[in-house]
């Protein structure tokens, strides 16, 4: 039986070094409320990030659920479809209508072309996605947010690590959302963050995470338990220690990838080196497969490789407005393009861990079914 292959895995720093940070917990008995390895890392991310506001949470939804509870949107907000589900999720939980908007074909964010066609009396916010860590069109969607007086949020869950212009993401749109769960580039274990330009959010922002609660007799709004804990702030301090070796790492998967796999046929990958302008983190290595060209659809070469001991996603199929639970609301948006690539679509293995041998068997056997 050949090795066994995942789609991701997460990354861990040295044993002693996680067992060292978390002793500190045995001689307080701290564990949650955002105690002293939280307030570590909340200073640690602040620097990394180059920002000023920050707050940490139990997970990303958990985060993006706050912000929107925060911002106190209303009526309907413009979305992608080509997105995982928690992006939808906390709108319609939190009684918002999302309205989905195409995506573009060469990097899978939202058409910031037809954003503007969407826009209604009822819309209060566009919430973007940076898809695979590929940044959305900022600057557009920024003119477009402030022309019709909208909140602009990111999802940031994949883009943590990434720069445009040497800005860290963070630091654009009203609000950015980044997820710490195991699989992403940096991790804690479970957790999550939002990062914000308006000062004043920051008592709700705070207060919402915890119940409402601002003091032991003072509860000011109706809250979450979205605590980060003690634990899972240990492991975030001692990541980010290697968070800029392990992009290293990943970007070598990413050339190794692109260099074996550009002549195959029907095969389209991400052009990495097409912006100047940004500084990946190398999330995911998506491909799209052309059945006309590879002469095997994306499924084919999904199920074949999974006889190979080599396990990848559909990330993302199907689309969010073709979920059983949306299905009958959104089921007939127009969305051409996403629907496309969301027919098509495959991320390969991609993590700091793999070897050559690891990656040249992948390739290997991509190009045996393809061809």
């Amino acid at each position: 039986m050949k090795k066994k292959i995942l789609v991701t895995r997460s990354s861990l720093p040295p044993l002693e070094e996680y067992v060292d940070k978390i002793k500190g917990i045995w001689d307080t008995c701290w564990m949650t409320n955002m105690g002293p390895v939280y307030q570590e890392l909340e200073q640690d991310m602040k620097k990394y990030l180059a920002c000023k506001n920050l707050e940490l949470y139990v997970n990303g939804h958990m985060a993006l659920d706050v912000a929107i509870k925060a911002l106190r949107l209303t009526g309907e907000v413009l979305t992608t479809p080509f997105t995982f589900a928690s992006t939808t999720h906390a709108l319609v939980l939190n009684g918002l209508t999302p309205v989905f908007c195409d995506i573009k074909p060469d990097d899978y964010t939202i058409d910031e072309d037809k954003v503007e066609s969407l826009i209604t009396k009822k819309t209060s916010a566009i919430l973007a996605v940076h898809v695979y860590g590929r940044p959305c069109n900022i600057k557009r969607l920024r003119e477009i947010a402030d022309k019709h007086h909208l909140k602009l949020l990111f999802d940031a869950a994949h883009a943590f690590g990434v720069r445009v212009d040497g800005e860290p993401i963070a630091n654009f749109g009203d609000v950015s959302m980044f997820s710490f769960h195991a699989t992403k580039v940096f991790n804690t274990i479970e957790g999550g963050a939002l990062v914000y330009r308006d000062d004043s959010l920051t008592r709700s922002l705070k207060s919402l995470r915890n119940f409402g609660i601002e003091s032991p007799e003072s509860v000011v709004q109706p809250g979450l338990n979205a605590k980060m804990n003690e634990f899972a702030a240990a492991m975030g301090v001692c990541n980010l220690k290697y968070l800029d070796e392990n992009i290293r790492k990943r970007k070598h998967v990413a050339e190794f990838y692109s260099s074996r796999l550009k002549d195959c046929p029907g095969i389209q990958m991400i052009d990495f080196e097409n912006d100047s302008r940004v500084t990946w983190n190398y999330s995911y290595f998506p491909i799209t497969v052309d059945e006309k060209k590879a002469g095997c659809t994306r499924d084919d070469l999904f199920e074949g490789l999974q006889k190979e001991n080599i396990f990848t996603r559909k990330y993302f199929y199907p689309l969010v407005p073709d979920y059983e639970c949306y299905r009958e609301q959104f089921g007939r948006c127009p969305l051409p393009v996403a629907r496309y690539v969301a027919d098509r679509v495959l991320t390969l293995p991609m993590y700091a861990d793999l070897t050559e041998e690891d990656l040249e068997r992948i390739c290997r056997a991509v190009l045996k079914i393809i061809r």
